[in-house]
């Protein structure tokens, strides 16, 4: 029995330190901050004890729990592949402003005709392990990333899997001229093979002037890590992009409260937003809004148009598939929201003539 016991004990401490080794070596799982960016970001008042904070004064409103109706696993995904738009090249790299959306929170964009990613997670799965899958509901988007124009610029919201993805920004690296990161980030992003002088860091309200474009990191009451070792080591956020005809809005992920009628004070009205509304769930209630506090969000920043995302590529809550997006379309009707619904891989001029609504999930059920 103690020769047992002194197996079983043995096994666990090496498995526990093969774990340790494989999570510490494999650039999946990014890297951390430098303990001199450490002491850089304690002149921040959203950096206490180590670790950056959500602003104390961000209420919650309403519960993000509340209709949440859980799914049989059959429903958290579609029957079969999701069918993407095959790209316009021409339109994309059109002068005139455009938006493509490549599923979850991932876009690529156009403004001023300079060329934009947003969170372009683009591999097959959100898991930074082959044995854990958190399948896309396509096929993997990287060679996409082939056909692409030059970029100009890469924004990153925050470090979790579904938005930054190591095999993305391997395959980006070269072909990006600059990215945009909060605070921390850009730790992953040198691990990585990022050149230093390709990135900026932002803390909050922050704004840069690139290429005659105004940038802002806004609030997002989120957190961060790809271990548990750096919860919370990395600032999260959404970002505001200013051109010459386009004012647009991301919000990143994060909870309802009351930066978004801050954000709408200071930068909106928007042509269009982008808001996460979708993987909700009652273990996050602090971390995601409902569709219908995402309508709300686009209210507060006064958005003129308005696009839910988060949903179309993975199932990450309790909830179907369908659902975030079937509750913001009545919501959005109960409130005179202009929300647009364009198929994963189409392009849309952001004019103020845009008005789409292609419910073409609907086409998949009838198949």
């Amino acid at each position: 029995m103690k020769k047992m016991v002194l197996f079983i004990f043995g096994f666990l401490v090496a498995s526990g330190l093969g774990i340790i080794l494989f999570v510490n070596l494999s650039p999946a799982f990014g890297g951390k901050p430098t303990q001199e960016q450490k002491e850089a970001y304690k002149q921040f008042s959203n950096f206490v004890d180590g670790r950056f904070v959500n602003e104390a004064s961000a209420e919650r409103t309403g519960n993000p729990s509340a209709n949440l109706a859980v799914a049989s696993t059959s429903e958290r995904r579609p029957s079969a592949k999701i069918p993407m738009s095959e790209l316009d090249w021409n339109r994309i790299k059109s002068e005139e402003d455009n938006l493509t959306w490549l599923g979850h929170s991932a876009f690529l964009l156009s403004i001023d005709n300079k060329k934009m990613l947003i969170d372009p997670m683009l591999g097959s799965s959100a898991s930074p392990v082959g044995f854990v899958k958190i399948k896309r509901f396509s096929d993997d988007l990287l060679h996409l990333i082939d056909q692409m124009p030059p970029i100009d610029a890469v924004f990153i919201t925050h470090d979790h899997y579904d938005h930054l993805d190591y095999q993305s920004i391997v395959k980006l690296r070269d072909r990006v001229a600059h990215f945009f990161v909060p605070l921390g980030v850009s730790a992953h992003l040198l691990r990585w093979g990022v050149p230093a002088e390709k990135i900026t860091e932002l803390n909050w309200w922050q704004e840069v002037e690139y290429e005659g474009l105004t940038l802002v990191l806004t609030p997002a009451k989120h957190f961060s890590g790809r271990k548990l070792s750096t919860r919370n080591s990395t600032l999260w956020g959404g970002w505001v992009l200013i051109g010459q005809n386009t004012r647009l809005y991301t919000s990143g992920d994060g909870s309802y409260a009351a930066h978004f009628k801050e954000i709408g004070k200071k930068y909106g009205p928007f042509d269009i937003t982008l808001i996460e509304g979708a993987q909700y769930d009652k273990r996050w209630p602090n971390s995601h809004m409902t569709p219908e506090q995402a309508v709300q969000a686009n209210i507060d920043v006064n958005g003129k148009k308005m696009m839910l995302m988060h949903w179309g590529a993975f199932t990450l809550a309790s909830h179907g598939w369908l659902d975030p997006i079937e509750r913001a379309l009545k919501e959005a009707k109960n409130k005179n929201v202009d929300l647009i619904v364009p198929k994963i891989g189409e392009t849309v001029f952001l004019n103020p003539e845009l008005d789409l609504m292609d419910l073409w999930w609907e086409s998949m059920a009838a198949e």
